[in-house]
């Protein structure tokens, strides 16, 4: 099941730069519906993962 879908508009507290998701838009935008960050026991920066992120 996909964890979310492309909407017409950005989640505007969101910054993405990776451009090579299905869901960055111009200006490092986000269109996801919705955005999931793991692991839940995540200690700093390097160890959470964005488990929304869907290759283009």
């Amino acid at each position: 099941m996909e964890r979310a879908h492309k909407d017409s508009s950005p989640i505007t507290r969101v910054k993405c730069v990776v451009d090579s998701c299905e869901y960055w838009d111009n200006g490092n935008q986000c269109l996801a519906s919705a955005i999931e960050i793991q692991p839940p026991q995540a200690s700093d920066t390097q160890d959470t993962d964005c488990a929304t992120f869907k290759p283009k």
